[in-house]
């Protein structure tokens, strides 16, 4: 199951307008000193995908694998863009950050 809060519904409604819809693909992103995140990107569907065609023409795709492993996933907007949450357990990127990540976002 993916939920698309109202919110991110009209945020994606509103990119969309003067475009071609894309699909929306969730995916697992490095994420340095925070470890995995899921994130969003624009992208065809692959073999491996789960199609998922919410009302509104929106098109999410997610690797099946993490499809399954992450469900229920929800899509909402914040002040600092997209988040997607899931019951997903993502852990810290192991290393210690206490310094900082420095200009290459990686601590380690």
């Amino acid at each position: 199951m993916l939920e698309l809060t109202e919110t991110a519904r009209k945020e994606l409604e509103s990119y969309f307008k003067d475009k071609d819809m894309s699909p929306i693909r969730v995916y697992l992103a490095p994420g340095g000193c925070s470890g995995p995140r899921l994130s969003l990107a624009l992208d065809d569907p692959r073999p491996d995908d789960e199609v998922l065609a919410l009302e509104g023409g929106l098109t999410f795709v997610v690797e099946k694998q993490l499809y399954a492993a992450a469900q229920p996933i929800t899509v909402d907007v914040t002040t600092a863009g997209f988040a997607v949450s899931s019951n997903l357990e993502l852990g810290g990127g192991g290393c210690s950050c206490s310094s900082g990540c420095g200009s290459t976002g990686s601590c380690c």
